[in-house]
Parts: structure tokens; sequence; C-alpha cells
């Protein structure tokens, strides 16, 4: 028989040559990693060590009460510029020509026209937020944009039903704002003006002859002023003023829209200079005014 040869192992020195090969990987294994850490340390100690980017100026802030006219609102947005620069020590892009340009005229999608070439009554009283670049323009359309928000939450169903268009309801809005200071006596005024348009009567509001002839609050009407023949003199003249003589908020919107349900045709200021006495009667009215000063 022939002897079974048996598989031999490998040599020693193919041995050897393993395992210096198997060493030389788990070396370079090492280096790649050490390297890796090398690299990867500084960038995650600068990603650490970097101070947080410097936060954001914060923005400029300008008031609009309600009842405030355009004329007001640019004085308003001049002053509020200056101070703006006074302590930003930088100029700012907002200023009062540039948005009395701006408040001209504009085109406002939720209202018709869509066209206004006065927009007395729809530059929206709030507080507006503005950065070094605003602009006038930019400020403007704010307001259209928060009129137009506001704008479409009134229902103007009853108004139509007595023949009064939206514009109407804006100058209404407009005299409630100026003559109201008591927040409950909105919707009594409104009703006091739709009472009297519906009479035929003159509305006999102060508030719409001062916006026409740009008498200040601080002073007193003439008598020459209030036998005047202008547009806004709603003593002489019958029915509403031409135009919004303010810009109303929404409480006073709402208001116009939905007058009380009284039969109210007569208001006179309390001598608290805040609330009013209604009443229907002529003859109450004029013995509530000789009671308090008024005359008689």
């Amino acid at each position: 028989m022939m002897p079974v040869r048996r598989p031999r192992g490998p040599s020693p020195e193919q041995v050897r040559r393993r395992r210096v090969a198997a060493l030389a990987a788990i070396v370079v294994a090492l280096v790649a990693v050490v390297v890796a850490v090398v690299i990867a340390v500084p960038h995650v100690h600068r990603k650490h060590t970097l101070p947080p980017p410097p936060p954001p100026p914060k923005p400029f802030r300008v008031i609009f009460p309600e009842g405030f006219t355009r004329a007001q609102m640019v004085q308003r947005v001049q002053a509020v510029a200056k101070i703006a620069r006074r302590k930003r020590h930088k100029p700012v892009a907002l200023n009062g020509r540039q948005y009395a340009l701006a408040t001209r005229r504009a085109v406002l999608p939720c209202f018709r026209p869509h066209r206004q070439t006065k927009i007395e009554g729809f530059l929206f009283p709030a507080t507006y937020d503005f950065v070094k670049a605003t602009t006038g323009r930019q400020l403007a359309a704010q307001q259209l944009q928060a009129f137009c928000t506001n704008w479409r939450s009134v229902n103007l169903a009853y108004a139509r039903k007595k023949n009064l268009t939206p514009y109407d309801v804006l100058i209404i809005a407009s005299m409630v704002e100026k003559e109201t200071l008591a927040p409950d006596e909105r919707r009594l005024v409104a009703a006091v003006i739709y009472n009297r348009l519906h009479a035929r009567m003159p509305l006999g509001i102060d508030a719409t002859l001062r916006y026409g002839l740009k008498i200040p609050p601080t002073k007193s009407i003439l008598l020459s002023q209030l036998n005047s023949d202008g547009p806004y003199n709603t003593r002489k003249r019958p029915g509403l003023p031409p135009t919004p003589i303010a810009n109303p908020g929404l409480a006073s919107i709402q208001a116009a829209a939905h007058p009380a349900a009284v039969n109210y045709l007569y208001f006179v200021r309390k001598p608290d200079k805040v609330h009013h006495f209604f009443t229907a009667s002529d003859t109450a009215f004029a013995r509530y005014e000789c009671e308090h000063g008024y005359g008689c």
C-alpha cells in the first residue's frame, strides 16, 4: 500500500508573514482613528467656544390711537422716526414726508371701489413695530392690511337694510369714535345718527365741523364757524359728511354697523366730560342743556 500523505500546514515563514501583515493592518487602523480624533477635536472645540451671534436689534414701535386723523398719524410718524434715530444713532428709513405721500391714496382689495383717492378712515389705528429699513409705504401697507382683516369681520346686513353703503358705515364709525369716550355709548351715538338720517334731520355733530375747518379740540367753535357753509358742517348740511373724519377702531365700526335699538335723537355731554345724556325729546334735551349751563 501507498502511505497516505497528510496535508502540510503553513511553514513558519508563512506564519510570520501573516502575523506581520495583521499587525500592520491594526497599526494602520489605529493611526486612522487617531488622525480622525485629532482633526475633529479642534472643530468641536471651536464650535463650543465661538461666541453666540448678537441678538437682532429690538424693533421700534409706533402707536396710533383710535380716532387719530391721517394728519395726526403723519405727525406721530415724524416724531417716532426722530426718536428712533436719536436712540440708535443711525438713520432710519421711516419719515413723515414719505408716510404722508404713501397715505394719499391706496387700493383696498376688501372694499369697493377698490381704488380710494382719500384714505382717511382706512388707516387702521393700532400698535405697529418697525425696523431700521421699514419705509413709510410699508407702514401704510400694514395699516391697510389690518383694516381689511378687521373689516371682513363686520356684518353690514343691517346697514344695507337702512340703505347705507359700506362707506357710509365707515363715516358713521369715524363720528362715533370722535364723539364717545365711554365704550358702552358707542351704539347709542350710532343710533342717534341713524335716527336723524331717517328723520332727515341735520346731524349737528361738531366733530365734523372741527375736522373740516381744522379747529383744534382745545379751541372753542366760533359763531362764524358754526354758520359756515363747508361740506363738513353737519349743523347746516343734511346727511353725512363727504368722508370719514378720523380712523376708527373695530369697536366703533361694529357699533356703526349695529346701532342700539333706541329712538334717541339727541345727546349732550354730561358734566363729567365722558358720558352723555340721551333722549328722544327735544324738550327734555333743551331742559337738560339749560340745567347744566349749555344755554337756555
